[in-house]
């Protein structure tokens, strides 16, 4: 019993969650006061491309933006300068004119002085404006019609419109419609066959999708339609899509020059992109630049970077406005669509 006794007697009484090493008496202790994991030393809850950099981290990202900026804004920098450039600094530079030597808005008021491209920007402005109008206002209307299931004739519009993505008419068909409804030579040729956009359609469709359906049952219920519901609820709500929607028609009606070169015979019709491309690309005379010019007159080049210039102008002061707008209203409501 004596041998029993002293073999059941423990030396320190152990109390719950206290181990003991095997070979001794001391209690365990796991990471001897080091934190475990793989985030040692890391603040808790971040993810990886939260955290913050090193310097080598740091100088490396610097180092790629001002790369990308450079890239981006050396050839605009290089247009604008060589479009306030004299006949001399062109000469002197053979071609596009890198360092300035004297500025000067010969172009733009020789481009001005004749009604061709002052007519094209009234132009293109005029179909911007009332083309972005029709065609987000009916791709609201249809996308919100085809988020709500029940709507009238739902699936067959549904299939129709995801059907635009696999089949085109091609352009023949869609010539020979245009010439069949006397859009012929009308400004209304350049905004009705490009009016909708399948694409657009689907992105607001996915974002309207995920309005929290009790939101507009309560609006119901106080007796609101649907066009008020549309117009107080929806539409508040949807800023961000809607704005780059928006944006992408804007966009795509201020850079449009093929529907104008295939209905538009009227020259003084035609809108600034197909005067960009007729006097710039194609390299064919503009009348300002050769009628009645005297004294020093301003080179083809500067002219030509002149039309560039007025023609990107729009887009770079409308990208800015609607860049906040653009991660949440593309990137969110196509992906949780």
């Amino acid at each position: 019993m004596t041998g029993l006794t002293s073999k059941l007697r423990p030396g320190k009484p152990t109390g719950p969650g206290k181990q003991t090493e095997a070979g001794g008496g001391r209690p365990a202790q796991a990471g001897r006061g080091k934190p475990a994991g793989p985030g040692r030393g890391k603040p808790a809850g971040l993810a990886p491309w939260e955290e913050r950099p090193s310097p080598v981290g740091q100088l490396g990202k610097g180092t790629l933006v001002t790369l990308i900026v450079t890239v981006v804004l050396g050839p605009l920098y290089t247009i604008l300068l060589t479009s306030l450039s004299s006949s001399a600094t062109v000469n002197k530079a053979g071609g596009l004119v890198l360092v300035p030597d004297g500025i000067t808005f010969e172009a733009y008021r020789q481009i001005f002085s004749d009604t061709v491209v002052s007519r094209a920007v009234l132009v293109s402005t005029g179909v911007t404006v009332v083309g972005t109008l029709i065609s987000a206002g009916v791709s609201i209307l249809g996308a919100y019609s085809l988020s709500r299931p029940g709507s009238f004739l739902h699936r067959p519009l549904l299939f129709s419109v995801l059907l635009m993505f696999v089949f085109f008419p091609g352009i023949i068909p869609v010539y020979l419609m245009v010439s069949g409804l006397g859009l012929k030579d009308s400004y209304w040729s350049l905004i009705l066959p490009t009016a909708i956009s399948a694409f657009n359609v689907v992105v607001l469709r996915s974002f309207f999708m995920n309005i929290p359906g009790e939101v507009l049952d309560s609006a119901r219920i106080d007796g609101a339609g649907e066009f008020r519901i549309l117009w107080r609820i929806v539409l508040p709500m949807s800023k961000a899509v809607t704005a780059v929607v928006a944006m992408f028609y804007a966009v795509g009606y201020w850079n449009a020059w093929f529907n104008a070169m295939l209905y538009i015979d009227d020259t003084r019709k035609w809108p600034l992109a197909l005067i960009l491309r007729q006097y710039v690309v194609d390299s064919n005379p503009l009348p300002a630049a050769t009628a009645g010019v005297t004294g020093d007159a301003p080179p083809t080049l500067a002219i030509k970077m002149a039309i560039v210039v007025i023609a990107v102008v729009p887009a770079l002061i409308m990208y800015p406005l609607v860049q906040r707008h653009f991660t949440k209203g593309v990137i969110v409501g196509a992906v949780k669509g």
